[in-house]
């Protein structure tokens, strides 16, 4: 498959021409880093720094402007492995991942541009895409490589995870291999194989208690209404890019299926009954479906990912059939309100299926992991061609929360011993 976006003539690699060798705070001296915090070590790495990375803003010129990105250093041994990362969001917190504690790799986190800390100046929309940020990958594996000699795996979880689906996809000889968590790989802004995995998902009773309290919440909006209102002024919600507090209320019924199977949190029978009082019913809703998510405040904080969402990688909307005769004000339940007035957001289609086809018939040492029940995966990949030197693993019954160490034991040693086989292919 041609994939024009890996032409050497736009992706020179930024190489400091540093030898290996000697210790992490010289190597780091060298390099384009400012704001170096020790964060002091723990049982599992000797040092664990965060440091701030300078990037091109526009890695098809390399020599304009820049901005500083996030990363997070657990170093063990220059010899070893090394796993990134990729987040697809910010990265407010260290953690440890459980593929380098297992293997015993060093660790570097990288915050996603224009998320967090890592932003431009100013906001140029035009640079926020996936070429861009897995040129921002490409260029702090390369330049790390200097130093950690050993081989790498890329990982990252949901919008981390499609992260390391397009790194792979514009940079496949970057890393060895690739371990994305619940990923989605997504066909337009509003990818309809979400309402058929939620008409099957689960038991039929389960599906029906959700919907039968979706219709009662959109039917008796009156009843709910204040209590909704009253909970969002208390957290300090305002709803003006969903446009105003009863669509907002309205996107919040819709979403609470999507993110019941989602995060599976809670079971069918914790859904509160007709006579539960509607503060209860709201406090509810607001833990399963999330008030936040349709707030100014959170959409303001999440323009980069609906800005990414609606120009590349795809999202979801909400199937209305059952739902229209109590509908009172949403119309059209896909995500283009969160969009900044005067930004054009353009979808690429073509860029999803050109995606699709590398990972089916080209991307080898990938390790997918997903959940059962978890409603991204009506979204994943699952179609690994003959003779494609990859894996799936679905954790049964499984949410969006899945992760190799919570599988059962028999699937947990199989997805580490694969990833250790293609480490050392």
């Amino acid at each position: 498959m041609k994939r024009f976006f890996l032409l050497a003539l736009f992706t020179a690699v930024y190489s400091i021409n540093l030898q290996a060798g000697g210790s992490l705070e010289n190597f780091l001296g060298r390099l384009p880093v400012s704001d170096v915090k020790t964060l002091g070590k723990d049982s599992h790495f000797e040092q664990i720094l965060e440091v701030m990375f300078e990037q091109p803003l526009d890695h098809h010129h390399p020599d304009g402007p820049t901005f500083r990105q996030k990363l997070y250093i657990s170093h063990i041994d220059p010899e070893k492995p090394v796993v990134i990362v990729t987040q697809g969001y910010d990265s407010k917190y260290y953690f440890n991942s459980e593929i380098a504690i297992e293997l015993g790799c060093n660790q570097i986190i990288v915050e996603h541009r224009y998320f967090g800390e890592s932003k431009p100046d100013s906001v140029d929309w035009s640079k926020l895409n996936t070429w861009q940020a897995a040129s921002d990958h490409h260029n702090i594996i390369q330049t790390f490589k200097q130093f950690y000699t050993g081989r790498w795996i890329s990982t990252g979880i949901s919008k981390g995870g499609q992260t390391v689906m397009f790194h792979s996809y514009y940079y496949p000889d970057d890393v060895h291999v690739r371990v994305p968590y619940v990923a989605p790989l997504n066909n337009s802004i509003e990818d309809e194989r979400i309402y058929s995995f939620l008409n099957d998902v689960g038991k039929r009773k389960e599906r029906k208690n959700i919907h039968k309290f979706q219709k009662r919440l959109l039917r008796d909006q009156d009843a709910y209404l204040p209590a909704f209102k009253a909970l969002s002024d208390k957290i300090g919600y305002t709803y003006e890019y969903a446009g105003g507090l009863e669509k907002a209320y309205e996107y919040c019924v819709l979403e609470y299926s999507f993110a019941f199977w989602q995060w599976g949190t809670v079971s069918a029978s914790d859904i509160p009954g007709r006579r539960a009082d509607p503060f209860e019913v709201m406090e509810h809703m607001n833990h399963i479906a999330g008030f936040d998510y349709f707030s100014d405040q959170s959409i303001e904080t999440l323009q980069p990912f609906f800005y990414q969402a609606l120009t590349e990688m795809g999202y979801y909307g909400y199937d209305l059939d059952e739902f229209r005769e109590y509908i009172q004000h949403v119309d059209n339940p896909v995500f283009t309100f969160t969009i900044p007035k005067g930004v054009e957001a353009t979808f690429n289609d073509r860029l999803l299926e050109n995606l699709e086809d590398y990972l089916r018939n080209e991307a080898h040492h990938f390790v997918y992991i997903y959940g059962e029940n978890d409603t991204w995966s009506a979204t994943g990949f699952f179609d690994i061609a003959p003779g494609v030197n990859s894996k799936v693993f679905v954790k049964e019954g499984g949410s969006h929360r899945t992760r190799i160490n919570n599988m059962p034991a028999e699937q947990k040693e199989e997805v580490y011993k694969t990833i250790r086989v293609y480490l050392n292919n």
